[in-house]
C-alpha cells in the first residue's frame, strides 16, 4: 500500500468512527478534510523519490495492460517493433492463466520489482512476463499456479543468446502450458545439458557471410580447375611407370573432362547455396513505417501541449518542484532577448530505437515532426546524457555540439552516482549556460545529422554470390589448385619413385596395428618377413659398438633359416611370423627403441603398451593378463567381448583350417613371453648354446 492509499485509509476509518452527529457537523467535516489533506501532502513530501518515479511508471504500464494484456514499447522498434504485439498476444493464450505480457528497453525496466508494482495497480491475478530487447527479464505468477520459475530456466538455456525475445516468450510458453512437473523436469534437463556449453547460434554476422563467400568463390573455381589439371598431369605420370603403354588402348571423348569439371561447379554452387542459407542476421523482424514513427509522434504529441515531456514508460528523474522550476525557466528563456520556445524531451536514447541511439538524429526528425523552431534538448533518463540542439535561434548551433560544459552534457561523478543523475539540476545549469551564450545576428541552424543505419535494411546479409569477398575468393581458388596441383605431383613423383624401385619398405611401428590382418595369407607372411629381414640387414652394423640385441635377433632368424636368407621361399607360416617379430625387434633395437614385447593378441601389430585382462577366445571363460598394443587395449576397454576378433590365426595346412597362432607351433608359445624368451627357444630348438 502506497504512503498516499494509507493516508486515504486512515482518514477514511477516522471519518467512519466518528460519532453520527459529528459526522454531520460541516464544522467537523471541514476540519476532517483539511487533517486529511494536510496528511496526504505530509506522505507525498515524505515519498522517497525513486519510490515516487517507480510508482508513476508502474502506474503507466498498469493504465495500459488495462486497456490490452500485452504492452510492446514503442522505443524498441529495430529489435521488437511495436507491432510485433499480436504475436505477444497469440502465445500467450497458450499459458492457460491470465497472462499479461510487458515489452520494454532492459535499462528501464527493474525486473520482478516493477512486475509487483505494476499487478499491484492493476489489481488482477495472472502470469506477468517483462521481455526486453533480447530475451525474458522476469517473470512472476500472482494468485495462480504456474510455473514460471522453470518456463524462465528453459527459455534461458535451451536458446541461445540470439533466439530473440519474441522465440524466448515462445518457447516460455510452450513449458508453462506443459504443468508443473513436466517443466520442472524439462528445466533441469537443460541446466545439466548447457550448463557448460551455450545452444549453437541461430543467426550469422556479416562477417561470417564474408567467410562464407570467400570459401564459395575458392570451391567455385578451385575445384573444377584442379579436376581438370589433376587428370591430366595423373595421365601423363601413369604414362611414365614401368610397363605403361605409350598410348591408352581406348581414347575417351574430349568433351568428358570439361563436363565433369562444369558439373562439379555446378555441384559446388548448388551445395553452398543450400548449405549458406542464411539471410538475415537477427531475429528482429523488419519494422514498418508506422513502428518507425511511433515514439516520435507520441513525444511530438507531448511536446505541442507541454515543453517538457518525460518519458512515462522510464523511471521519472524529475520531480514536482523540478518541473515548476524548469518551466520558469523556459518561459524567462523564450521572453529574453535572442531567446525561443525551448522543447525538452526526457526519454531514452537507444541503440535500437529509430534514431539508433543518435540523439542530433532525434533532435532532427522531432523538430520536423513538432513542425516549430525553438531549442531542442534531448535528456537521457536512463544514462543521464543531455544535448541541446538549436533549430532557428539566434544562437551558435556549434557551441552548443562541442562547447557544453561537461558537467551538463555527461555529468560528473557525483550525477553519475545518483539514480535519477541530477537531471533537474543540470537541466538548470544548462538554462543559466544559456541565458549568457551569445546571440548570433541571424537564425542558425545545424546541418544534417549523420546518416544511421537502414532499419529495414541493417540485419539483411549480402548474396552469398555478391558479398565484397566473392571475387577474391574466386582467384584464390585459381591459386589454390595450382598449390594443390603441385601437392599432388609431389606425392605421385615420390609414389613413381618407390614403384620403379621395386623394393617396398617396412610399415612403420605405429600403423601396425591398422594394416596388420588377423588371417594373413602365408604369401602375406612371407612377403612380410622378407621385407622385415632385408630391412634389418641393411640397418645392423656389426662393427657398431653397443646393444647387442640386434645381432641377437639376427643370429635367431638366421638360424631359424638355416643361415639362409632365401630360405624364406620354403619356410612355413609358424617360421615366418617369427623371423618377422625377431627383425622387427632388431630394427627397433638398432633405432635405440624399446620392443621387447608384442602384442599378446595379435603380435602383427608390433610392440606391446602394457597389460590388461582379457578373453583371447571366444569361448574362453577366464581372462589372461597379457601384455597387448594400443589398439586391443582401446578394444577390450570399449568392447572387451570383441577382443577375440583381433586374435591372429595362421594357416595350420593346405585345407586352408586356421589355428590361433601359439598353437601352430610350440615355438610360438614363448611369444607372449618376450622377444628375449623367443630368442633362447629358438636356439633350444637348433641346439645352439
Amino acid at each position: 500500500m502506497t504512503a498516499v492509499e494509507r493516508v486515504r485509509g486512515t482518514a477514511a476509518v477516522r471519518a467512519l468512527s466518528a460519532p453520527p452527529d459529528a459526522r454531520l457537523r460541516p464544522s467537523g467535516l471541514a476540519v476532517g478534510a483539511l487533517l486529511a489533506l494536510c496528511a496526504l501532502l505530509a506522505a507525498l513530501a515524505a515519498a522517497p523519490p525513486a519510490r515516487a518515479a517507480a510508482e508513476t511508471q508502474a502506474a503507466y504500464l498498469a493504465d495500459r495492460l488495462r486497456s490490452s494484456p500485452v504492452y510492446v514499447t514503442d522505443q524498441l522498434p529495430r529489435e521488437i517493433p511495436k507491432s510485433t504485439a499480436r504475436d505477444f498476444a497469440r502465445l500467450a493464450k497458450g499459458t492457460g492463466v491470465p497472462t499479461y505480457v510487458l515489452v520494454l528497453p532492459g535499462q528501464a525496466a527493474s525486473g520482478e520489482g516493477l512486475l509487483g508494482a505494476v499487478h499491484d495497480r492493476l489489481g488482477r491475478d495472472g502470469l506477468y512476463v517483462l521481455l526486453d530487447e533480447s530475451t525474458i527479464e522476469a517473470a512472476t505468477a500472482y494468485g495462480v499456479t504456474a510455473p514460471a520459475d522453470d518456463a524462465l530456466t528453459v527459455s534461458r538455456y535451451e536458446l541461445p543468446y540470439d533466439a530473440g525475445p519474441l522465440l524466448s516468450f515462445e518457447r516460455f510458453v510452450e513449458a508453462v502450458a506443459e504443468g508443473p512437473e513436466a517443466a520442472a523436469a524439462r528445466a533441469d534437463a537443460a541446466r545439466e545439458k548447457y550448463a557448460d556449453d551455450e545452444p549453437a547460434e541461430l543467426y550469422i554476422g556479416p562477417s561470417d557471410r564474408q567467410n562464407q563467400s570467400l570459401l564459395t568463390g575458392m570451391l567455385l573455381t578451385g575445384v573444377p580447375l584442379f579436376i581438370l589439371l589433376s587428370a591430366w598431369y595423373v595421365r601423363r605420370w601413369r604414362q611414365r611407370l614401368p610397363g605403361a603403354p605409350r598410348k591408352p588402348a581406348k581414347r575417351r571423348p574430349r568433351w568428358r573432362l570439361p563436363a565433369i569439371a562444369a558439373t562439379a561447379a555446378a555441384l559446388v554452387a548448388l551445395t553452398t547455396s543450400a548449405a549458406f542459407d542464411q539471410t538475415t542476421s537477427s531475429a528482429s523482424p523488419p519494422p514498418r513505417a508506422i513502428d518507425l514513427n511511433a515514439r516520435l509522434d507520441r513525444v511530438a504529441e507531448g511536446l505541442s501541449r507541454d515543453p517538457v515531456y518525460t518519458d512515462p514508460e522510464s523511471p521519472q528523474v524529475l520531480d514536482a518542484a523540478q518541473l515548476k522550476q524548469l518551466h520558469s525557466r523556459i518561459r524567462a528563456f523564450e521572453a529574453s532577448e535572442g531567446g525561443g520556445p525551448v522543447f525538452v524531451a526526457v526519454v531514452p536514447q537507444l541503440w535500437a530505437d529509430e534514431s539508433q541511439g543518435d540523439e542530433e538524429s532525434f533532435a532532427y526528425a522531432l523538430h520536423d515532426k513538432v513542425g516549430k523552431d525553438g531549442l531542442y534538448i534531448v535528456a537521457d533518463p536512463l544514462d543521464g546524457y543531455i544535448d541541446a540542439f538549436n533549430y532557428g535561434l539566434r544562437l551558435d548551433a556549434y557551441t552548443l555540439l562541442f562547447d557544453l560544459p561537461e558537467s551538463i552534457e555527461y555529468g560528473d561523478d557525483k550525477s553519475r552516482a545518483a539514480e535519477d543523475h541530477l537531471l533537474g539540476e543540470r537541466l538548470d545549469a544548462l538554462m543559466t549556460f544559456l541565458d549568457k551564450a551569445d546571440r548570433t545576428d541571424e537564425p542558425s541552424t545545424p546541418g544534417l545529422p549523420y546518416p544511421v543505419d537502414n532499419p529495414v535494411t541493417e540485419d539483411d546479409l549480402p548474396p552469398l554470390f555478391a558479398a565484397d569477398d566473392f571475387w577474391p575468393g574466386l582467384l584464390m581458388g585459381t591459386l589454390a589448385a595450382g598449390l594443390l596441383l603441385g601437392v599432388v605431383a609431389g606425392a605421385l613423383e615420390i609414389t613413381g619413385r618407390v614403384l620403379r624401385r621395386r623394393r617396398p619398405e617396412p610399415p612403420a611401428t605405429e600403423t601396425l596395428p591398422e594394416v596388420s590382418p588377423t588371417e594373413p595369407s602365408e604369401s602375406y607372411l612371407r612377403t612380410a618377413a622378407r621385407t622385415e629381414l632385408r630391412a634389418l640387414l641393411a640397418d645392423f652394423d656389426p662393427a657398431k659398438p653397443g646393444d647387442k640385441r640386434p645381432g641377437d635377433c639376427l643370429d635367431a632368424a638366421m638360424l631359424l633359416l638355416d643361415g639362409d636368407a632365401d630360405g624364406i621361399d620354403d619356410a612355413t607360416p609358424y617360421t615366418l611370423l617369427a623371423v618377422t617379430l625377431l627383425a622387427r625387434a632388431g630394427r627397433a633395437a638398432a633405432a635405440g627403441k624399446a620392443y621387447n614385447r608384442c602384442c599378446a593378441i595379435n603380435p602383427l601389430h608390433g610392440p606391446a603398451v602394457g597389460r590388461h585382462h582379457v578373453r583371447s577366445t571366444a569361448g574362453d571363460r577366464h581372462r589372461r593378463q597379457l601384455h597387448i598394443c594400443a589398439r586391443c587395449r582401446d578394444t577390450a576397454l570399449t568392447a572387451p567381448r570383441t577382443v577375440h576378433t583381433l586374435a591372429l590365426t595362421l594357416p595350420a595346412d593346405g585345407s586352408g583350417r586356421r589355428v590361433p597362432y601359439e598353437k601352430a607351433d610350440e615355438l610360438l608359445t614363448a611369444v607372449p613371453e618376450g622377444i628375449r624368451r623367443l630368442i633362447e627357444k629358438v636356439k633350444e630348438r637348433t641346439h645352439v648354446p
